[in-house]
């Protein structure tokens, strides 16, 4: 990473200044800027093309463990960290899958509903003690009376306190 830098900025800095400063030898810096690229590297530039082929085939939605597959499938052995760091190197990350709801055949049956549901047929079923028809709201709790969640037994449900 040093030697990396002192290349990019030698055209600002001398050599000389930059290499002092990173603490580094200037025969060091020339030795590995005329020196041929290692072998991993090498291999990683052929790997990194193939994990690309794979991944653009793909419609760009095959991630590391997918491509490594695929890779393994070709006959190229590597690891899967490596597929990883080749991906992350050249920015290859894949679209997230689209979560949709199913589509809609339109084989189910339409239940048909009859045109009035309310004919007349809901009836109180009693009366109260003053004799008047049940209201809709004569089964609430009164006002400032309590409210409690039962749960005991196999029936659960609310039971108002008065």
């Amino acid at each position: 990473m040093k030697f990396v830098f002192i290349a990019k900025h030698r055209t600002i800095w001398p050599v000389a200044w930059l290499c002092e400063a990173m603490g580094v030898s200037r025969s060091g810096f020339h030795a590995w800027l005329n020196r041929s690229p290692s072998a991993r590297s090498r291999s990683d530039e052929v790997v990194g093309q193939q994990v690309k082929a794979s991944f653009m085939a793909s419609d760009r939605t095959y991630g590391a463990r997918r491509v490594w597959r695929d890779l393994l499938a070709d006959g190229i052995e590597c690891g899967l960290h490596r597929i990883e760091r080749l991906m992350r190197l050249q920015a290859l990350r894949a679209r997230p899958r689209r979560r949709r709801l199913p589509k809609d055949e339109g084989d189910r049956q339409i239940a048909t509903v009859p045109s009035n549901l309310l004919d007349g047929s809901l009836r109180p079923r009693g009366r109260t003690r003053s004799g008047s028809p049940t209201s809709p709201t004569s089964g609430l709790p009164r006002a400032g009376s309590t409210c409690q969640l039962s749960s005991t037994g196999s029936r659960a449900g609310w039971s108002a306190g008065r």
